[in-house]
């Protein structure tokens, strides 16, 4: 009896200093600390720390800090655009304008403590505009998801 080996994929990581070298963002608008599981522009997973001083939580809501949903989407959209960056093999970084946000559901609160994953993956691509299907996880759990539309603007990159 013969099997046939599944070919070997190498799924690259980057950090928070390779970040900073593919986006503008910086702190405190810079949500991932970590990208892992990269496939080319393909695929990849955007990690978040969650952590009780980061300045969003003194006002969203004193005494019950939750994250805003919509620093959720810039967190997906943040780990998409670094991985359509990263494959242009830029030696700068680049801006990422959005286009679209769609079917945007958010499942339950994201707290301090909580550690985000933002697994997105490229839906279809045509020139510089990519959409990605997003979800952000919690350790087994759905906490919210959409679908995401940009355009990547390399020669808009400041550097």
């Amino acid at each position: 009896m013969s099997s046939t080996a599944a070919p070997d994929t190498t799924l690259e990581s980057v950090d928070l200093l390779e970040i900073m070298e593919l986006l503008p963002h910086r702190y405190p608008f810079l949500l991932i600390d970590r990208i892992v599981d990269i496939e080319s522009d393909k695929s990849a997973v955007g990690i978040k720390n969650v952590t009780a001083n980061e300045p969003h939580f003194q006002g969203h809501f004193p005494g019950r800090p939750i994250m805003p949903g919509v620093l959720m989407i810039e967190g997906m959209a943040q780990t998409a655009g670094a991985i359509g960056i990263r494959a242009l093999g830029l030696d700068k970084p680049a801006l990422v304008y959005f286009m679209t946000i769609d079917n945007a559901k958010f499942r339950r609160p994201v707290v301090p403590g909580d550690v985000v994953e933002y697994h997105v993956k490229l839906v279809k691509k045509r020139g510089t505009v990519c959409r990605y299907a997003c979800v952000a996880m919690v350790g087994s759990e759905k906490v919210a998801e959409a679908e995401v539309a940009a355009m990547l603007s390399p020669d808009d990159a400041e550097g």
